[in-house]
């Protein structure tokens, strides 16, 4: 069983490791330590809902449902546009940049921060196919090749355990690299860079 939780939990990490709009926003609020705990809880709670899902079997009838992925593209372009044009109107304005203006007493809500974690996760098609599909594929592949009862499900709980660790890890540890975000000038570099992120992924999603 040991086994079979140590391949899902470096599975999981593979799959979730690569930077992208999701990690970058954890990102950058670890770094501004603002409701971090919200963004982590709602992140790593999603993929465990969307691994347990696959493991189900559920990620077949998402590779039947191709419509709903499409329409789940779409919003996903259409969001990750919309906060990309945010964080570079947010590096335009150096006075609404830094620790100070970035942090939990910030005009951000706690409401608007968690539901843009929320958007982040569920509207990014690559989630449904590379978590429940495609994660849950090699669950069950290796449990057949294990041949042991409810491997698949000690193969979920590593998985799960690698998409907590990954997240508490990012969005937590963050705050070590706060002395380099000492200026505006980082904090515009920061937004700049997550606008970026944020239209890279809106493309990759866009030409499928």
């Amino acid at each position: 069983m040991t086994d079979s939780a140590v391949a899902g939990f470096l599975t999981g990490l593979t799959l979730i490791v690569a930077i992208g709009a999701q990690n970058a926003y954890v990102l950058r609020q670890g770094l501004a330590r603002s409701y971090v705990g919200p963004v982590v809880a709602v992140c790593a709670v999603s993929d465990v809902v969307l691994v347990l899902a696959g493991v189900a079997g559920i990620g077949t009838l998402v590779a039947r449902a191709g419509w709903v992925i499409d329409v789940v593209r779409w919003f996903g372009v259409a969001f990750l546009v919309g906060y990309a044009v945010a964080s570079l109107r947010r590096a335009l304005r150096p006075e609404s940049l830094g620790p100070a203006a970035t942090g939990p007493g910030a005009t951000e809500s706690r409401r608007s921060v968690v539901l843009r974690a929320v958007a982040l996760t569920w509207l990014n098609p690559h989630v449904y196919l590379d978590t429940v599909l495609l994660l849950g594929s090699i669950a069950t592949a290796h449990a057949a090749a294990q041949d042991v009862a409810g491997a698949q499900w000690w193969f979920a709980a590593g998985a799960c355990l690698a998409s907590i660790a990954w997240f508490s890890g990012l969005g937590y540890g963050a705050r070590l690299l706060a002395p380099l975000l000492t200026s505006t000038r980082a904090w515009q570099v920061l937004e700049l860079l997550v606008a970026a992120t944020m239209l890279l992924v809106a493309v990759r999603l866009a030409v499928g």
